[in-house]
C-alpha cells in the first residue's frame, strides 16, 4: 500500500504485485513513436535549460527483442496471445513494430492478472499501433471485455502533412477483468439555457420536465407493433417496458 516502485514495471508486476489484487489500470505507455524523449530542467530564472537528461527512448528494434521472443510463452503463457503473435511475426516480419509488440504483451498479460474481477484496464496509445494492440488485449481479456474506443481529440496538431490528414486524436482502450465490473457513469450539469429551453413544464413541486412522443420513427417495427392504453401503434419501446413505465409514473402520483 502507498508504494511507488521505480524500475521495470514487468519485473514489479511479477515480483510485488499480488493476483486480482487491482480495482483500476491506467497505462500510458511509449508509442512506438521512434523519439527520444527528456525531462527539462529550469533556470531559476524560470526558463528552460539547454541541460536535459534523457527519460527514455521510444524506439524499439528487433534486435533488443531477440531474446524476449525466444521466451514470449513463458512471459506471456496465455495461448491466445501466443498464437496472435505468431501471426504477427508471420505477418509483419522482424521488425520495430513486432519488436514494440513483443514488449507490450506480456506487460498486458500481467496487468490482466493483478485485476480484481470488478476492475477495468484504460491503455492509451495512438494510431501507430492501436490496431495491433487491440488485437492483443482481445485475445488476453477476450473479446467480450472489451468496452470502448474513447477517442481523445487534441486541439492543436502538430503534424503539418502534405500528403496525409494531420493526427488530431489518441485512443484510450478500456477493458475490463470480467463482466462484473464497476462502472460509475459520469455526470455533468446541463446548461441553464438548454434546461429552460428544452424542460418547459413544471410539476406541482416545481421540477421541471419534457413531454416527448412514445411513437416509433420507424412505421415498419412488428416487434414494436401492439396495443396499449386501448391504442394500437407502432411503439417506441417494448410492452414490458411501455407497461413497467406506467406502473412507475402512477406510483409517483
Amino acid at each position: 500500500m502507498n508504494t511507488l516502485y521505480f524500475g521495470d514495471n514487468l519485473d514489479v508486476l511479477k515480483k510485488h504485485i499480488p493476483d486480482e489484487s487491482v480495482d483500476l489500470v491506467y497505462l500510458d505507455p511509449p508509442f512506438n513513436s521512434s523519439r527520444d524523449y527528456n525531462v527539462l530542467f529550469k533556470e531559476q530564472s524560470g526558463h528552460e535549460s539547454p541541460a536535459q537528461m534523457k527519460a527514455f527512448g521510444d524506439t524499439w528494434n528487433w534486435a533488443g527483442a531477440m531474446e524476449a521472443w525466444e521466451h514470449f510463452p513463458e512471459l506471456c503463457p496465455n495461448a491466445k496471445a501466443i498464437e496472435l503473435m505468431h501471426g504477427f511475426h508471420n505477418a509483419i516480419g522482424e521488425n520495430d513494430v513486432m519488436a514494440y509488440l513483443v514488449m507490450m504483451a506480456p506487460r498486458l498479460y500481467q496487468l490482466h492478472r493483478v485485476l480484481k474481477p470488478t476492475g477495468s484496464l484504460y491503455l492509451h496509445c495512438d494510431p501507430t499501433a492501436s490496431h495491433y494492440l487491440k488485437l492483443i488485449l482481445d485475445g488476453i481479456f477476450g473479446a467480450r471485455n472489451y468496452r470502448n474506443e474513447i477517442s481523445w481529440r487534441r486541439s492543436n496538431p502538430k503534424s503539418h502533412g502534405s500528403l496525409n490528414f494531420p493526427n488530431c486524436r489518441d485512443i484510450i482502450f478500456r477493458y475490463s477483468k470480467t463482466e462484473k465490473c464497476t462502472f460509475n457513469k459520469i455526470y455533468m450539469e446541463h446548461n441553464p439555457e438548454y434546461v429552460a429551453s428544452a424542460y418547459k413544464h413544471l410539476d406541482s413541486d416545481g421540477r421541471r420536465y419534457r413531454l416527448l412522443p412514445l411513437l416509433n420513427p420507424n412505421d415498419n417495427r412488428p416487434n414494436l407493433t401492439y396495443e396499449f392504453l386501448g391504442v394500437t401503434r407502432v411503439w417506441r419501446w417494448t410492452k414490458e417496458r411501455m407497461q413497467r413505465l406506467m406502473r412507475m409514473a402512477l406510483s409517483f402520483n
